[in-house]
């Protein structure tokens, strides 16, 4: 049996554990770009290991000298921001993830909104991955408060339900949290099996229980199954997982990917528990009040490289292809992606940034809200090779980048910088355009 574990509300369970006043009331973490990022003081902290949402690798660490509602209110008092997580009785408002905090504070005035400490929460799911392994020998951590655990050869399957429910109490004593735990034949199930037990309860599939389980389930609940799939199913009138399996004649006729989905749907896929999935990308994002001056978000594109690079080189990864995404006014969005199979340096880099921004800046007379630029593809996922017409070229390039984190390592990231990076524009009123 596989165990899917999933921490409740995790960050506000977090700031639970060091306040025990927000305890049974309604809470909310809230999220608001930190563009601190494009000022002196710089991204001061970096995680590469957690992923998943709302979690970036560089972030700042929490001011206590500040209230937690001022960090999201402008200078008219309005709330800026949006949910990353609410508590349960929160969620009773109608307050869900994603929501403004405007939004939230309105349906719950009595709401308590927290700024993220995100030092805290890495800090606890590190923890909780430690206490895990002393009691599950494979445990996979598919993002900072999602875990999976295997069972097989450990624990008896008609011993499974008891297990997993004095797990959760183990944790809840151990680190004050509260989780849920779903337990079945797969993954998937498992997840579903998780999300039916929520909030800080276990429940447990056995393979002749995964066909009624999953009946009445809407498609879009289960994992992996996105917006195009979704729309493709609905079509067809396939609305539920019931509905789903009972197709299997038009679905498995979709292709590869539909007939994988066809199995994990009956329990029948056999996805292992991978205790290090290889990263596939790294990426850093920032999303920012209307820019128009192209030379200040040039500027804001070599700041976002500068710290890309810092990653990669921590990572010691060779990526082969950098897509940079723009988020307009008017809901307008542009992607460019550059191939590129040069050994890696800051500098060359640097030079790609700026070239792909370019590229990628479709619509030069609106204001740009936010940027995004990723490196992936990496060389030891695939079959890639670098090019040799440069390689000897580039080693003293890659070297020199190498000297420059280990600087940044012990300085910090902002010790060395581009020349290009300093001159901010300070008159940004001068962006908006009338």
């Amino acid at each position: 049996m596989k165990i899917h574990i999933d921490l409740d509300a995790f960050f506000v369970s977090a700031e639970r554990t060091r306040d025990a006043s927000l305890h049974r009331k309604p809470v909310a973490v809230g999220g608001r770009g930190d563009i601190r990022i494009f000022d002196e003081g710089g991204a001061q902290q970096c995680d590469f290991e957690n992923r998943g949402s709302f979690l970036g690798s560089f972030f700042h660490a929490y001011d206590a000298t500040q209230g937690d509602l001022q960090k999201f209110q402008d200078s008219d008092g309005r709330l800026r921001g949006i949910v990353m997580t609410a508590s349960y009785e929160a969620r009773r408002f109608g307050i869900t993830t994603g929501m403004s905090l405007h939004e939230a504070h309105s349906r719950c005035p009595q709401l308590i909104i927290k700024a993220p400490d995100m030092a805290l929460y890495k800090r606890l799911s590190h923890a909780l991955h430690a206490f895990l392994i002393q009691r599950i020998p494979l445990i996979e951590q598919a993002s900072i408060d999602e875990f999976y655990g295997e069972l097989d050869g450990w624990v008896a399957d008609k011993e499974v339900p008891c297990f997993i429910d004095m797990l959760r109490h183990e944790i809840k004593a151990a680190l004050d949290l509260n989780v849920s735990i779903g337990a079945a034949p797969t993954k998937s199930i498992a997840k579903l099996a998780t999300g039916r037990a929520k909030p800080f309860g276990s429940l447990c599939l056995f393979a002749h229980e995964v066909r009624d389980f999953v009946e009445e389930i809407e498609v879009g609940e289960f994992p992996g199954v996105g917006r195009s799939m979704r729309r493709r199913l609905e079509a067809y009138k396939i609305k539920t997982l019931g509905d789903l399996i009972r197709s299997k004649g038009i679905v498995c006729t979709w292709g590869p990917y539909a007939r994988s989905l066809y199995e994990a749907v009956c329990g029948l896929d056999r996805e292992p528990i991978k205790a290090e999935k290889p990263r596939q990308s790294i990426g850093i994002s920032r999303s920012f009040s209307p820019v128009y001056e192209r030379m200040e978000l040039r500027r804001r594109v070599l700041i976002l490289s500068r710290h890309l690079s810092f990653a990669i080189m921590h990572l010691e990864v060779l990526p082969t292809a950098y897509p940079l995404s723009i988020r307009y006014e008017y809901d307008q969005k542009s992607t460019h992606s550059i191939s590129d199979r040069r050994l890696f340096s800051e500098a060359h880099f640097k030079t790609l940034a700026l070239a792909l921004f370019a590229r990628a800046d479709v619509h030069p007379s609106h204001k740009v809200l936010s940027l995004s630029l990723h490196a992936a593809h990496f060389t030891c996922n695939s079959r890639r090779e670098l090019d040799l017409l440069t390689f000897e070229t580039d080693q003293n390039a890659h070297h020199l980048s190498r000297e420059l984190g280990r600087v940044r390592e012990r300085y910090g990231l902002d010790a060395l910088r581009w020349g290009g990076e300093m001159t901010q524009n300070t008159t940004l009123s001068k962006n908006s355009k009338s």
